[in-house]
């Protein structure tokens, strides 16, 4: 189910046509379709286990598909492009592991080769500009495990950042993180989105911090997602039908809930979407 938001006259930089996965009997993508551009800034939406992660994998190519086609700046995606920059969900950082943010952002510059080699003038430059970029210079030199995990979280997009890809994914950045952390990422992404012509693609299991900077979403329930931009896809006859059951969207203080009628199940809606009535 897509629909396409006025004003998209650039070419998009990833495509999903028709792709479906299964796990078993469980279908994880079900004749998926959406794309994205340049400049956008798109969030991932749907409840934890419905298979965000896999999505994102199936776009690094770590994750082969069924059927349907994936194209990325118009080139159909057969493995890891350097075209494609990555903010993992999870990352364990040891704080005793002497490195450096500097250091660990330089690390991107090599991840489409094998070995290190030596930095040059023109890499330093570009590492510093990152940090810059992300807001991380007063902790460029501290040691990857100390710091916070906003902090950190600036020094992963720095790192998927230093390759320039013209593709960001970030797998739950927001996750663990307090509120005001979570606004400052937000506004990050959609900053970088916006001056460095990246299409972003987050995905999260809750939309509300991202309704103010968000130009498309793509909402993903039991292996079939809705797209488009928040007004087109975020509306009661889109998510019912995605659902299967009648939901209702209300606006409450500048949020969305996402609310199921009585007597149905609300184990796939976003959980802190969900507001089940008596």
């Amino acid at each position: 189910m897509t629909t396409t938001p006025a004003n998209s006259t650039r070419a998009p930089v990833l495509e999903f046509d028709d792709v479906s996965l299964a796990f078993g009997s469980r279908r994880i993508l079900d004749h998926v379709s959406f794309e994205i551009r340049a400049g956008e800034f798109t969030g991932l939406i749907g409840s934890n286990g419905v298979g965000k992660t896999t999505l994102l994998k199936v776009i690094l190519g770590t994750q082969r598909i069924q059927s349907g086609d994936i194209r990325i700046n118009g080139t159909k995606r057969t493995a890891r492009l350097r075209s494609v920059g990555y903010v993992p969900q999870k990352v364990s950082i040891d704080a005793d592991v002497p490195i450096r943010s500097r250091d660990f952002v330089a690390l991107g510059l090599d991840a489409h080769r094998f070995g290190l080699r030596r930095r040059t003038t023109e890499d330093r430059r570009r590492v510093d500009e990152l940090l810059e970029a992300v807001d991380a210079t007063s902790f460029a030199d501290a040691r990857l495990g100390d710091l916070s995990g906003g902090e950190q979280q600036r020094v992963l997009i720095a790192h998927a950042l230093v390759s320039e890809p013209s593709l960001l994914l970030l797998d739950e950045p927001l996750a663990n993180l307090d509120p005001r952390s979570v606004q400052e990422i937000v506004a990050l992404l959609h900053n970088i989105a916006a001056t460095r012509d990246v299409a972003v693609f987050l995905s999260a299991h809750e939309m509300n911090a991202l309704l103010p900077v968000m130009d498309r979403i793509v909402y993903l329930t039991g292996g079939r997602a809705a797209s488009g931009t928040t007004d087109e896809v975020v509306r009661s006859d889109v998510l019912s039908a995605l659902y299967g059951h009648h939901v209702d969207v209300l606006q409450l203080h500048g949020r969305v809930l996402v609310v199921a009628e009585p007597g149905t199940t609300t184990d796939h809606l976003p959980s802190h979407e969900t507001l089940k009535v008596d």
